[in-house]
């Protein structure tokens, strides 16, 4: 069963599909290793064993009976905590919703549950996904798998973790600034982004929000294709979801990238680079070259990046947040609290100009993608770094002022509204995992889907495994067991 749960997740659903293996059976190895390591780790927080082992009985009496099965029939998942889920405990990760529990599904968990997904419980995510450090007052810290003193990334980083550790083959994760593609890239895993609108999002506070998307984390491209498969298609409650059926992404996502016209750049021309994080991706354009693809170093223009997020980023959670700030100021972490009173700050001429200003950001970035099929670039400025350490203070002797800035390379291409996917790219000398974005061209999805399984395929860097998923040792102060919820 250990080999079982490093298998792809395409290979754990061929053999329930074909009644190789069972669901029951493929949950309750999930769940021994869930028991095993995660109190190494802190990565799922909330854990509803019954719930989960009644509806695996469930998917092997649907598959003895001959019914059609999804995409994702049987697989174990476990929801990001910012999602909703129905009778199962969401914390936000915040003491302000400490016991909270849903009465309705959030769409991405319907989605999920409808292919087919068996759910585990919950993924732990800093308060309301803020920032990208996993800790929170409810639940603690989640630590990286490859080295449990460093922090897992975040938001999404109870899910990357999980996945990381042979926990779950698959997950949920948001993104804004980058909560999918920064704790993919320090857990070496898989996290894809999509186009805005590609994962519809409801229930939402603000519809018509380009920003924050929804997207699979998993341990290869073609998993997070088939993850996404079932999450993506439109719904009439999100305004801006895209027509396009999610079958379009469905494995296998064999392509050729010879001929391809791709920019590298390490830094955007704009923003500092660890230098242990510079050699990796050194090495980046020699792979492209020997898989065909036409290489030039070139960034697009994205002058103006900083300002526009940080005024759109603050507006937004001025708007989301204002209750608990007003209701609860005294429990949120500063971070938000500094937030949400920038948004407040704001007057709506420099709102209004930031859109604009966006909207001059995202024709140059077009122009760009004319040119060029794909841009390249690290996911992180930096590799993972203390857990003791709320944020990245300084960058290659460059001091970042807030807990924002030293995302950028992440949260300017957010600025794009392109697609782009996180994929394992090398290790620091100290172990440490390092990943690198690829961006494709306007709701071009499945093109840097296709790109990324060939760099992946090329280079196996994913399937390095982390020491902890191997054994059993505990560390005392690392969380202790996962919470169980009705």
């Amino acid at each position: 069963m250990d080999e079982i749960l490093f298998a792809d997740a395409t290979e754990q659903a061929a053999l329930v599909a074909r009644r190789k293996l069972s669901a029951r059976e493929l949950l309750d190895a999930h769940l021994d290793q869930i028991d095993r390591v995660n109190p190494e780790v802190n990565a799922i927080v909330t854990v509803v064993a019954e719930r989960a082992l009644a509806a695996a009985a469930d998917a092997d009496e649907r598959a003895a009976r001959g019914e059609p099965l999804g995409p994702l029939h049987g697989l174990a998942v476990a929801i990001k905590d910012t999602h909703t889920t129905a009778g199962i405990r969401t914390t936000f990760g915040s003491p302000i919703y400490a016991s909270f529990v849903p009465d309705q599904d959030a769409l991405v968990v319907q989605r999920l549950k409808a292919a087919g997904a068996v759910v585990v419980g919950k993924t732990n995510t800093p308060e309301f996904g803020a920032g990208s450090q996993t800790f929170n007052e409810v639940f603690g810290a989640t630590r990286n798998p490859y080295d449990p003193t460093r922090t897992s990334g975040g938001s999404s980083g109870g899910a990357a973790a999980a996945i990381a550790c042979g926990m779950l083959p698959i997950a949920d994760g948001s993104d804004l600034g980058g909560s999918l593609r920064n704790p993919a890239s320090f857990c070496n895993v898989v996290g894809f982004r999509p186009s805005p609108g590609r994962v519809p999002v409801w229930p939402a506070l603000r519809a018509w929000d380009h920003l924050t998307v929804q997207g699979p984390i998993a341990r290869t491209v073609s998993d997070a294709a088939l993850v996404l498969s079932a999450m993506a298609g439109p719904d009439p409650r999100a305004p801006i979801s895209i027509e396009q059926p999610g079958r379009t992404f469905a494995p296998p996502l064999h392509g050729d990238p010879a001929g391809a016209r791709v920019a590298c750049t390490p830094d955007l021309g704009r923003y500092p680079l660890d230098p242990a994080v510079r050699a990796v991706f050194d090495q980046i354009p020699i792979v492209l070259e020997r898989l065909g693809c036409a290489v030039e170093e070139a960034a697009p223009d994205l002058r103006g990046a900083d300002q526009i997020f940080a005024t759109l980023r603050a507006a937004g959670f001025a708007v989301g947040y204002h209750a608990e700030y007003t209701q609860h100021r005294d429990q949120l972490k500063p971070e938000i609290v500094w937030n949400i009173e920038q948004g407040l700050a704001l007057d709506a001429l420099t709102v209004a100009a930031a859109e604009a200003a966006r909207t001059e950001l995202y024709h140059r970035a077009r122009a760009f993608m004319q040119r060029y099929d794909f841009l390249v670039l690290p996911t992180s400025q930096v590799p993972p770094f203390s857990v003791q350490e709320r944020w990245v203070t300084r960058i290659d002797g460059v001091e970042q002022h807030t807990y924002i800035d030293w995302m950028a390379s992440c949260y300017a291409i957010t600025l794009t509204g392109l697609p782009t996917i996180s994929v394992p790219a090398g290790f620091t000398p100290d172990g440490l995992p390092v990943g690198i974005q690829i961006v494709g061209r306007h709701h071009h999805d499945l093109d840097v889907l296709r790109l990324a399984y060939a760099f992946e395929q090329a280079t196996h860097i994913g399937r390095r495994r982390p020491p902890v998923a191997g054994h059993a040792h505990r560390t005392p102060d690392a969380g202790g067991r996962p919470r169980i919820a009705p």
